[in-house]
């Protein structure tokens, strides 16, 4: 697969019916999403200078961040399974630039916060490609190709840790000689808007002859189980609860008064009255005794729990560590804001080789719930070893510790979702958009700690340490209740005879084989 995957003269066959061309185009639509999503953290403290704020609402914003992701994850899971992730993915990056524009503009408190909420939908970009991925490529290379996607796209984050600042400095010559940062931020905003554009006319949901499966109906997600259904119903309450713990901050920062904080929280739990409803009109036939799913066609909701708590633990930390690292890193050894923001992106640059390491780990060791749990339990070892990082420390040293945790972490994340697209095929963006949506979850809660803790090492330690115990618990709950999916390293997806892939590209890569062994 990966001769393949860099073989240009493959690439260039077939271009709207090749499975590697489109993986590149996917990776790099991801790409942009995270570029644009966390174009904020490596001008925080910019910004802060220029317009004022305080650490609390500085710190309020970056929850702000990830909040909306928890909901746009699971709506847009429920649009990509039913209009398929070519539109899906082309819609959000175009939309991007709206918020985008928006936060680049912003004079005032009020401004910065629901630009930086609408921005949260547009980290949501992740699930499309799952599924986009997931139709594309076979169960037996899904971990690495899921990875490669999750992977090279999540370096978007140290991307712009580590060039923005930098060009912002280089703007400066339009706005008077000081950091441009609002050119900087919109500039991400209209690429991502342009490459909407592009991804629209080069790519296909399915490869030829292919059909795309969609959930019998839309609305919630569909289980095949009673006992599920109320599970479902159950797992459902933190991604709203989660909105409620961001609606008390805000109200603590002065942005909500207490009578729109209760109005919030009302709201808040009619939408999951309306969720649960949703989910009923799907399953009623089911609970109603009207319909039984035969023994080939259920799943079982409690691997999508435990994915959910995995992605928690990996996805939900490396937000909140990729939203605090670069100011971690300037305080505690006394770096510039620039050097900080490479130095931090040092984390996120782990995802280049991590996240498809851990897919390929998955593909190729045999078990992928003991890679899950291998991972998941280095993970919270890293993380404890970062809670003793001081301003004492060799820098060199606290960067090799850093890049050693993010490569538990990342490959984590592409061990969870060499999982996701197997429990079952046509709900897939749902069960996706679920367990993304679990990951900002968690940093929503991780953020949300770190803006109560003190300033300094003390409030980073405790931080760190808490990442560590979390992730040692999930670790233990990924040893006795994951289970292997069925069909993990199958030749076919699931209900398929044969890979259906074009004659005309298995040719040319027989043919490129020949004539170029190297490629």
């Amino acid at each position: 697969m990966l001769r393949e995957l860099f073989s240009f003269r493959l690439l260039q066959s077939q271009p709207r019916n090749n499975r590697y061309l489109i993986l590149h185009l996917t990776w790099f639509a991801f790409f942009l999403t995270f570029v644009v999503w966390f174009n904020f953290a490596p001008l925080a403290t910019t910004i802060k200078q220029d317009l004022g704020l305080t650490t609390a609402q500085i710190r309020t914003l970056l929850i702000c961040n990830v909040a909306l992701t928890v909901p746009a994850r699971v709506i847009i899971g429920m649009l990509l399974d039913k209009y398929g992730p070519r539109i899906t993915y082309s819609i959000l990056l175009i939309f991007a630039a709206i918020p985008c524009t928006m936060f680049a503009f912003a004079q005032d408190f009020s401004t910065l916060v629901i630009s930086r909420l609408l921005l949260g939908i547009v980290g949501a970009g992740f699930v499309i490609g799952i599924r986009m991925v997931a139709e594309w490529f076979p169960p037996k290379e899904i971990g690495l190709a899921e990875g490669i996607y999750g992977g090279w796209g999540n370096f978007g984050s140290a991307a712009a840790a580590f060039t923005l600042p930098t060009v912002a400095v280089g703007l400066a010559i339009f706005s008077g000689g000081e950091s441009n940062w609002r050119l900087a931020i919109a500039l991400t905003g209209i690429a991502s808007a342009i490459y909407g554009v592009i991804y629209f006319f080069n790519v296909q949901d399915t490869p030829k002859g292919k059909v795309y499966q969609k959930p019998k109906r839309h609305g919630g997600m569909e289980v095949t189980s009673k006992r599920d259904f109320w599970f479902l119903l159950v797992m459902n309450v933190p991604l709203i609860g989660v909105l409620a713990l961001l609606a008390w901050r805000l109200s603590t920062v002065g942005f909500l008064n207490a009578n729109q904080l209760y109005t919030v929280w009302a709201a808040l739990l009619g939408l999951y009255l309306f969720q649960a409803y949703k989910c009923w009109d799907v399953n009623k036939d089911l609970m109603t005794g009207r319909k039984r799913y035969p023994a080939d066609d259920r799943y079982n909701f409690s691997q999508v729990a435990v994915l959910e708590l995995t992605y928690i633990v990996n996805f939900g930390s490396e937000l909140a560590v990729v939203s605090m690292l670069p100011a971690f890193f300037e305080l505690t050894f006394g770096l510039s804001k620039a050097q900080a923001g490479m130095v931090a992106a040092s984390y996120a640059f782990m995802n280049l080789m991590s996240r498809p390491g851990g897919g390929l780990i998955s593909d190729k060791l045999g078990s992928r719930k003991w890679t899950m749990t291998v991972l998941t339990g280095g993970m919270g070892l890293g993380y404890f070893l970062m809670s003793g990082v001081t301003g004492n420390w060799f820098l060199p040293a606290a960067v090799i510790l850093t890049m050693a945790c993010s490569f538990f972490v990342q490959a984590g994340e592409g061990s969870t979702f060499a999982i996701v697209p197997l429990i079952k095929r046509r709900v897939t963006g749902q069960i996706a958009g679920n367990v993304g949506a679990y990951g900002n979850v968690g940093a929503v809660c991780y953020l949300t700690l770190y803006s109560l803790l003190p300033e300094g090492a003390v409030g980073s330690q405790i931080f760190f340490q808490t990442l560590g115990i979390t992730g040692f618990t999930v670790a233990f709950l990924c040893a006795f209740f994951l289970k292997e999916p069925s069909g993990s390293f199958a030749e076919h997806h699931e209900g398929e005879t044969e890979m259906k892939l074009p004659v005309e590209t298995v040719s040319v890569t027989a043919e490129q084989q020949e004539n170029n062994p190297i490629a």
